[in-house]
């Protein structure tokens, strides 16, 4: 069963990509960004979920973290912004994909499936 890191610090967020994923994915939960990296960098999961906002360092800085030594671990950002240019700082930071939330949950299986082939 593949792993996935769930970084989020929100607890409804949180609920909802558990209820969503448990029964096909082996689930790793981090909710800042300092903690994501610790965890991304010692479990190797084999995709991450990275909020962009969150405490102590932001999703941005923690992607720039973990591709500084993890160059293909697929990393797909979420975030609550949706205006223009947010999917783009995502990406240069080295997301390999972008959602808006509220999630999408077709959406993001797809997303994960495509990602995790």
């Amino acid at each position: 069963m593949k792993t996935i890191l769930v970084v989020e610090d929100t607890e409804l967020n949180i609920d909802l990509i558990t209820q969503l994923l448990e029964d096909d994915y082996n689930l790793l939960f981090a909710t800042d960004g300092a903690q994501g990296v610790e965890i991304a960098l010692q479990k190797n999961p084999d995709l991450i979920l990275m909020d962009i906002s969150l405490p102590i360092i932001d999703g941005y800085e923690a992607t720039r973290k973990i591709r500084a030594a993890q160059k293909s671990m697929p990393i797909i950002g979420l975030s609550a912004h949706a205006m223009s240019g947010h999917e783009q700082n995502a990406r240069d930071a080295g997301c390999n994909d972008y959602l808006t939330k509220p999630i999408n949950d077709e959406l993001l299986l797809g997303k994960i499936k495509e990602h995790l082939q």
